[in-house]
């Protein structure tokens, strides 16, 4: 495939390409021949890429990205760049809003051929939302747009892989505990494969000329409320549970808490679901089928069974 793709030998910048998501792309531009430079606050928890990439395909940058000259820097030389930095946490305004603007003036005055900015189904078009996250991200959007015109924006849903810290806190919670509270337990989520993401962006980058100034709203084949989604991983780990509905009330007090493994920001997001709206294009436009949870959970959850592969089905 490197030979043949038009990344092959250019110079891909992957902003907050160490996390979850940034590794998936990492995998998918390594094998189209791109090279790849890693730019992130900690980009060490990428190094295991290594191996992965040919002498000379891949270096990595420590970045700033609240640091607007950090940010210009790391895209000096680049043929395209992909902005994954996103967070609950700090001045998202400046992180998720204002962030994505440096990095797209940055890569329009590098002469680069594409840039893809990676944002959320939630973002929300009011910044006036109580939303800090939904709000920050849809200013992120709109500076990228304003910058570089051929931009394109992926709007992904939840993301879910065998290392991400969405299935696997509920797996050791539920590995752990009998009884089990469930934060807004009829809200829906479209959950989606990261490899499928990766791929999207991939392709993104390989045709600029298709994919550039549309926004494109990734969700999975299947939408999913969060009790079916709980009971889909106790099954998965062979456990009986017991699951408590929690009232929105009591569930808003425990995320204003701090402290606790939900924001305000995240149990707002929750509530209101995250499935695509079907107002943009999404995965059919790559010619990708996205693949479902259920592909992939059984095997997943295997290591958080007491008897691992050998657990019988229903145990306590």
């Amino acid at each position: 495939m490197a030979n043949s793709s038009a990344l092959n030998g250019k110079l891909v910048v992957l902003m907050g390409g160490s996390g979850f998501l940034g590794n998936y792309v990492a995998q998918a531009l390594l094998e189209r021949g791109a090279r790849l430079r890693i730019a992130a606050r900690n980009p060490e928890k990428a190094f295991s890429l290594k191996p992965l990439a040919n002498l000379g395909q891949m270096q990595f940058a420590r970045c700033d990205a609240t640091d607007r000259q950090s940010v210009e820097r790391c895209i000096e030389g680049a043929d395209a760049v992909v902005n994954l930095v996103g967070s609950f946490e700090g001045d998202l305004y400046k992180l998720m809003g204002d962030a994505p603007g440096w990095m797209a003036e940055a890569a329009a005055k590098q002469g680069a051929d594409a840039f893809v900015h990676v944002s959320a189904i939630a973002a929300e078009p009011d910044e006036d939302t109580r939303n800090d996250y939904a709000a920050a991200k849809h200013r992120g959007e709109r500076k990228v747009t304003e910058a570089f015109k051929n931009a394109t924006i992926i709007r992904p849903s939840i993301v879910f892989g065998k290392d991400d810290n969405f299935l696997n806190m509920f797996g050791g919670l539920i590995s752990t505990l009998p009884v089990l509270p469930v934060f807004a337990p009829e809200a829906e989520l479209q959950l989606v494969y990261v490899d499928d993401v990766a791929e999207a962006i991939a392709r993104s980058l390989e045709d600029p000329a298709k994919h550039g100034g549309k926004t494109y709203e990734l969700g999975g084949p299947e939408k999913l409320a969060m009790m079916d989604i709980n009971q889909r991983i106790a099954d998965a780990q062979h456990r009986k549970r017991t699951f408590l509905p929690m009232p929105d009330a009591l569930s808003a007090t425990f995320a204003a808490l701090p402290g606790t493994p939900m924001g305000s920001d995240q149990w707002g997001l929750l509530k209101q679901g995250n499935v695509a709206s079907g107002d943009y294009p999404g995965f059919e436009k790559f010619g990708i089928e996205p693949k479902p949870l259920g592909l992939f959970l059984d095997k997943w959850m295997t290591r958080y069974r007491k008897h691992g592969r050998f657990e019988p089905r229903l145990s306590a």
